[in-house]
């Protein structure tokens, strides 16, 4: 396996001028379009409570998005490697934003409630014990400053019974 360094890049373009640019708070959209070459556009925006539009993505969505989505594809590589058959994931995540009274603020947690199907009971066991090592190896995860938790529930295949 080698190790490396790995670029990301994108663009972002804000679409919500209203005529006027930012002559005041409540002048402008929030809207915006991000762009990853060779991928669909991404309508972005703020969160509803910041004047944004609720049916765009905003940041705090796209930053849980991305914790759920590598930790499942961390958690299926994981469970390869420990011979576990998946055969259906789902993540109802959750996370928390704390606003700091000075026009800021932070995540404080993301709680991930992953449900795994797994093709046989003699399984199970190990398909929990996954979950941690895709922790360790989620690189999205490793770049927060607050906890991920998991609450995974295991699920096994009524074949595998």
């Amino acid at each position: 396996m080698s190790l490396g360094t790995h670029r990301y890049a994108l663009s972002t373009t804000w679409t919500g001028n209203r005529g006027t640019g930012t002559s005041g708070y409540r002048d402008y959209d929030r809207a915006s379009t991000i762009r990853v070459e060779g991928k669909p556009e991404l309508p972005a925006s703020a969160d509803k409570p910041f004047r944004g539009d609720p049916t765009r993505w905003n940041p705090e969505d796209l930053l849980l998005a991305a914790l759920s989505e590598c930790h499942l594809l961390s958690y299926l590589h994981a469970c390869v490697t420990a011979g576990v058959v998946v055969l259906d994931y789902r993540d109802d995540a959750t996370g928390t934003m704390q606003e700091d009274g000075r026009g800021g603020g932070a995540f404080t947690e993301v709680t991930l409630r992953p449900v795994v199907t797994v093709a046989e009971e003699s399984m199970r066991e190990a398909a929990l014990a996954a979950h941690a090592q895709a922790n360790a190896w989620c690189f999205i995860a490793n770049s927060v400053s607050f906890p991920v938790h998991h609450e995974a529930t295991i699920l096994v295949s009524p074949a595998g019974r």
